[in-house]
């Protein structure tokens, strides 16, 4: 019999997380700090989801603003100008496809969902838009809640903690129980490696990821290319990918059951010796 807590149901498609999975990151933006630029033609956009699904990615991660450390938040009329024509070209070519939008914005958030997104990926957990998690609710949609210190603009400049992981952890617990009460049945637990915390505070968090299975819910580990992994190898995003590896095997051992990833192909591999290692 399936967990409930490991099965998504992303508009009528059921999504088990029983074997862990990959989602591709598809950014449909300028300024992203590995792949700006890449994708934002159609023809662009269309290849590389059909590449990454070639490769084995379950989800497609879909967003229309960087989120990289010092990035603005964009108007959502140039978000809506960048996602939904995205959304809607993708769904066209690849129908049986589980497509996520990467946004802080409820209306960016309600109109991908409408266009054919089936996952609410949700960097600020409602803070920059308190309407996110009603809306999330009444979509009916799987969430995924991550945890983030200050804001893209700010908060890599000097984040502190007193103990990351209790903290992450508490605002887990707080924040599961808002998204409970506005209605929202599945959550993906993000705590949001990159996203306010010092190089050390990152390996902390995944060192002991394990922490957060007490809620049962499920985990995403979004470690691809990040700083915390250039900063210890002294590489750039573009040298990063072995570091990335090797870190998605310690997120699986910790219990990630969502790899976010750049590089889908390395991501699946690496779930498949995490699986032979698992068999008892």
């Amino acid at each position: 019999m399936l967990n409930p807590r490991l099965t998504l149901n992303c508009r009528g498609k059921l999504l088990s997380l029983e074997q862990p999975v990959v989602m591709g990151i598809l950014n449909v933006t300028p300024d992203s700090f590995y792949d700006g630029g890449k994708y934002t033609r159609k023809d662009a956009i269309l290849h590389q989801a059909e590449a990454m699904l070639a490769e084995g990615a379950s989800i497609i991660d879909v967003g229309g603003m960087s989120s990289r450390p010092g990035a603005e938040i964009i108007s959502v009329e140039e978000e809506l100008k960048r996602v939904i024509p995205a959304i809607e070209s993708l769904l066209r070519r690849f129908p049986d496809t589980i497509f996520s939008v990467d946004t802080v914005q409820s209306r960016v958030a309600r109109e991908a969902v409408a266009a054919g997104a089936a996952i609410v990926n949700d960097i600020s957990a409602g803070r920059f838009d308190e309407q996110m998690y009603e809306v999330t609710g009444k979509l009916g949609v799987p969430y995924i809640l991550m945890h983030m210190q200050g804001a893209p603009e700010n908060m890599q400049q000097q984040p502190v903690y007193e103990d990351v992981v209790r903290e992450v952890l508490d605002f887990f617990i707080a924040e599961v129980g808002k998204l409970r009460q506005a209605g929202v049945k599945d959550i993906i637990l993000d705590p949001g490696f990159g996203f306010g915390k010092a190089v050390a505070h990152n390996y902390r968090l995944l060192r002991e990821m394990h922490v957060f299975r007490i809620l049962d819910y499920p985990l995403l580990a979004g470690l691809s290319r990040k700083s915390m992994i250039n900063k210890v190898l002294g590489v750039s995003p573009a040298g990063a990918l072995n570091g990335t590896t090797a870190l998605h095997m310690v997120a699986l051992q910790q219990g990630a059951r969502i790899l976010r990833v750049h590089d889908v192909l390395p991501a699946v591999e690496t779930i498949k010796l995490w699986a032979q290692l698992e068999i008892q």
